[in-house]
Order: structure tokens, then sequence, then C-alpha cells
């Protein structure tokens, strides 16, 4: 683990929402993702974090949950996330940092993170992160941008790609966006303090001519399909994991939900407008519906 803080992919002020989703055709990707997680989420429960939760593209996926915790970096996000879920109180808006989250140990029993770890400089890092705030068999389901896709092998026999899909380093194809090697992620998983349980593959016709040719509706059937090899071999260019959080859990007061980023302190005080840490003075600001806990830039 570096001394330095790992570098930030920051949303805010972006439109991805309406740019990639909503007017970027990928409407073929938004579902074969939906059947994913139908078969590896657990149906039911109490408390979920969605780790970039982003816009809330995901959420209404989780409807069987009692309270879905929306994390993310980007405030801007989160906005349009609660402009398209409401202000239901099942909803608690979270803007922080992945490596700092402001949550107590053991807090829930299961998590989410799509398209969300190819953007982290120390994945492992991150991860290990989100194991804290599970408690012992809480359920974790990631996706993550495999390096080793067939389009990517295909490139490097051409010789028109540099970077080796078969090697198990990560490799950063623009700023703060990287692709990782099946095994890699695996190994990061295990020492972070997970098993896993199941692999799906997803995303095999992910090209734009067969996005053209051929009905949505008929690819989304034929990965669905297909996406049950993900246990035997991972070869496309998004693979979706269910793990267990397995091991012993930190201690938790009975009663504790936030953690101060800044000093780790459990004694944290709901406000009116925000949660305030009794160990260091800082209140944590509530704006909008959105719990702002992003580190400041003059912090330590």
């Amino acid at each position: 683990m570096s001394n330095e803080h790992p570098p930030i992919c920051d949303y805010e002020g972006s439109d991805y929402q309406q740019t990639f989703w909503d007017a970027g055709e990928r409407e073929y990707e938004h579902r074969v993702e939906q059947v994913a997680l139908a078969r590896l989420l657990p149906a039911h429960g109490e408390r979920l974090l969605e780790v970039g939760a982003g816009a809330g593209r995901n959420t209404a996926r989780y409807q069987g949950f009692r309270q879905i915790i929306l994390l993310d970096f980007s405030r801007t996000q989160l906005r349009q996330a609660r402009a398209r879920l409401g202000s239901d109180s099942r909803y608690l808006y979270v803007a922080a940092d992945v490596y700092s989250m402001p949550f107590a140990p053991a807090l829930f029993d299961a998590a989410t993170m799509v398209r969300t770890l190819h953007h982290m400089a120390e994945p492992q890092e991150a991860l290990e992160q989100i194991r804290t705030t599970l408690h012992t068999n809480a359920r974790f389901v990631l996706e993550y941008a495999n390096k080793r896709n067939l389009k990517a092998i295909v490139r490097w026999l051409l010789r028109r790609q540099s970077w080796n899909p078969f090697s198990r380093d990560p490799v950063e194809f623009a700023r703060l966006n990287y692709d990782f090697h099946p095994k890699a992620v695996g190994d990061w998983l295990q020492q972070s303090g997970f098993s896993i349980d199941r692999m799906l593959t997803v995303s095999h016709f992910r090209l734009n001519l067969l996005k053209r040719m051929i009905p949505t509706g008929i690819l989304v059937a034929l990965d669905s399909l297909l996406q049950h090899t993900g246990n035997w071999w991972q070869y496309t260019p998004s693979v979706f994991v269910r793990t267990t959080a397995v091991g012993r859990d930190a201690s938790r007061p009975e009663f504790a939900f936030w953690r101060c980023p800044l000093c780790a302190s459990l004694e944290m005080i709901p406000q009116e407008d925000g949660v305030l840490c009794s160990d260091c003075d800082r209140l944590w600001p509530l704006v909008d519906g959105i719990y702002d806990f992003k580190i400041p830039a003059d912090s330590d």
C-alpha cells in the first residue's frame, strides 16, 4: 500500500450519465448487466452499500434491501441519482472517497461495485476498505474491466497494441482508466478477505457492428446463456464476480453507523445539518440531501 493517497477519478460536473448511457447506444450493456446482477445478488437483505453508485443507474435493482447507501465521489452524480430516485428514506446519498469511507466496520450485509474498479489506481486497497465495511458472510458483487478479452488478444497478435493481455499487470489505457487481468483480481479479492463464489462473463457482443445488425433482445438472450461460462474462462471485456466476506470483523459499537474519514472515530453525532465528529470536532455537512464526507484538500 502506498504512503501517498491514491489519485481519484472525479466525475464532478460530468454529464457521463447522459452522454455515455442515455445517448450512447448502451442498451445492450445495460440489460446484460441487469441479468448478471439479478443472478448474483441476494434477493433481499438489510443494508446494501453501492460503491460508485453514480447517477443511480443500477440502484432500482436492489429493491429487496431495507436500506441502500449510494456512495460516489461526485456530488454531481449523486444529485442526478437523487433526482432519479427521490428522497425516499430507504436511500442514503454519500459523497466520499472509497479509500476513506465514512462507515463503521461490519455495517453492511451486501455491497456492489459495478464499472468502478477500473478507476482505481490502487484496486486492492479499495477492496480492503470495502471489506472492512462488511460483516462476515456478507455478499459482495464486483464488476471489473478485463484486459484479457478477445478483442485485446486479437489486436495484440496482430501487433496493433503494445501491451500484453496475458500479463497480470494492469494496463492504464486512459488517465485513471484501467483494465485488469482476471487472476490478478482474484488474488486481490482473496488477499482482501473475500472468497470467490461465482463468476459471470458479460458483454460477449460488445461490438458496434453487431449491436447495429442484430436486435438487442437477441444479443441479450445469447449473452445471458454465455454468462454461465464465467467459472471456466474469462475472455469478455466485463466480468462479474460474486464473493463472500470471510475472516474476523473489526469490533463495532452496537449503534455505530458513521466513521470519521479524518480521525477514524466512531463517536459521530447526527445533526440537522450533517454529522459531527466529537473527537476531531469536524462537522461533515448534509447539503441538498447528500452527506458530504469528501476529504478537504488541505487535510493530511
